[in-house]
């Protein structure tokens, strides 16, 4: 009996999450997070006697990443500012090519560009009454009829 209940409220806290997780750009978000703890470890390789980083004295080794994973946190938890954040994400994964390892060897930029495009592009799904709103003022009753 305890296990049937405990799978009920599993089933009923993996809906929640869902749920919560449609009505934001979840992956665009933890996209950029990864990509910025790719990039943050990336700059702090070490091969050998050779230190592999780029930037003044690794500062922006530090800051980017850093701000990529603020940016994707913010993204998942204000999905109506996914714009302003996304875009900055973009351009900041773009600059990291020059700023942090190549762009932590092309892996982290490519997980914030792509990031980035998702948390841009994504779009919330319309609910009914916007839905009922926006049905009856397209298609052929939204335009004006010709009088004979």
């Amino acid at each position: 009996m305890r296990a049937a209940s405990r799978d009920r409220a599993s089933r009923a806290h993996d809906s929640r999450f869902g749920e919560w997780r449609r009505r934001r750009p979840f992956l665009g978000g933890v996209l950029i997070v990864l990509a910025g703890i790719e990039m943050f470890f990336s700059g702090q390789l070490d091969i050998g006697k050779i230190h592999v980083q780029l930037g003044i004295e690794g500062l922006q080794a530090t800051i980017i990443p850093i701000v990529l994973v603020l940016l994707g946190v913010l993204i998942i938890a204000m999905p109506a500012h996914r714009i302003f954040y996304g875009v900055i994400a973009l351009a900041v994964a773009v600059y990291s090519l020059v700023g942090v390892n190549l762009g932590g060897f092309f892996i982290g930029m490519l997980l914030g560009s792509v990031g980035g495009v998702l948390a841009v592009s994504w779009v919330p799904k319309a609910t009914a009454s916007t839905a009922e709103v926006g049905g009856s003022t397209t298609g052929a009753a939204a335009l004006p009829q010709e009088q004979s």
